[in-house]
């Protein structure tokens, strides 16, 4: 079973679908690691255990997990669609600009109506380009768009940084984007 294999798991039960394996997530997204090793049927016919399960954690590239100082519970550090899950990040002022990766055919849904989270609770944003353009091409070929994000803050809106230093807000509207 691979790490990468494992991490899809961890993300669909702790971002999106903790009841399809009975485990609860507490408002801040934290979930017993107990109750995620007992719940959890094999994977490609392994069972996840605590040494795999810290490997994953570890060796994330993205950093999506994260482990709690007392090492009794894991969460996904963003991205939760779960309705039962409603993080708390710490606001923010963000630099000028943030990137966005998305794919090249659905760049005229974004010209009409911005960026929204649409299942997610926020939008990402990256610092980084190479992260947009890494995330762009998992759905098809990758675009990249340039948010103006400092104007954006200075007009009203809320910027978040997850633990991971993906970038959160509510949505971006249209006037705020730049095509790259």
């Amino acid at each position: 079973m691979s790490e990468k294999n494992i991490s899809k798991y961890l993300s669909f039960v702790l971002r999106h679908k903790p009841e399809i394996i009975d485990l609860k997530l507490d408002q801040e997204g934290w979930a017993c690691i107990s109750d995620l090793l007992e719940r959890s049927e094999p994977i490609h016919g392994v069972q996840l255990n605590r040494t795999l399960l810290l490997n994953v954690v570890k060796n994330n590239a993205k950093q999506r997990f994260q482990i709690s100082d007392d090492g009794l519970k894991i969460r996904a550090v963003q991205g939760h669609s779960t309705t039962t899950v409603d993080r708390k990040f710490l606001e923010k002022t963000p630099p000028a600009f943030l990137y966005h990766g998305t794919a090249e055919r659905f760049i005229s849904s974004i010209q009409n109506q911005g960026l929204i989270p649409k299942e997610r609770q926020y939008v990402h944003l990256s610092e980084s380009l190479d992260t947009a353009l890494a995330v762009g091409a998992r759905y098809g070929k990758p675009y990249i768009l340039t948010i103006r994000t400092l104007d954006m803050h200075q007009s009203g809106f809320k910027f978040y940084q997850a633990e991971n230093n993906v970038w959160l807000v509510e949505k971006v509207p249209k006037y705020f984007i730049e095509q790259s």
